[in-house]
C-alpha cells in the first residue's frame, strides 16, 4: 500500500485546525480510515513532521565510495572476516552495515572472502 501523499495530509492538518470538526468527520471527508487522521496528527503533534516514515524492508546498500572502501580493504588484507570488515568501515565511514549487507555488497562488487589456509 503507498503512503498517503504530502498534500492530503497537509489538507487533513488543515482541516483539523481550522474548522470544528472531529476526527470521525474528517476521515469521511477525505476519505481515509479513522486511525490514519489519529495518528497523522500524532506524530504532527509529536514531530512537527508530515512525511510518512520509512518503510521497512530490504536493508541497504552501500554507495560507491563505500564500495571503494570495501574494495581497497579486501585488496589490503584479503583475509578480513565480513564482522572485521563491518568494524573497519564503520570507524571509516561513519556507515554501520550488518554481516548480511556486507556479503550482499561483496557479491555484488564480485569480491571472495576466500581465506587462505593455515600453515
Amino acid at each position: 500500500m503507498k503512503a498517503h501523499s504530502l498534500d492530503l495530509r497537509q489538507k487533513i492538518i488543515d482541516t483539523y485546525e481550522n474548522e470544528p470538526i472531529s476526527q470521525r468527520q474528517i476521515a469521511a471527508r477525505f476519505r481515509v480510515a479513522q486511525s490514519v487522521v489519529t495518528r497523522l496528527l500524532k506524530q504532527y503533534r509529536e514531530t512537527g513532521e508530515l512525511s510518512s516514515k520509512p518503510r521497512p524492508g530490504r536493508p541497504r546498500s552501500l554507495n560507491s565510495d563505500q564500495g571503494q572502501v570495501v574494495k581497497d580493504l579486501v585488496s589490503a588484507t584479503p583475509d578480513i572476516t565480513l564482522g572485521e570488515l563491518c568494524q573497519v568501515l564503520e570507524e571509516q565511514t561513519g556507515v554501520s552495515v550488518s554481516e548480511s549487507t556486507m556479503c550482499r555488497e561483496m557479491k555484488r562488487l564480485n569480491l571472495t572472502s576466500k581465506k587462505k589456509p593455515l600453515p
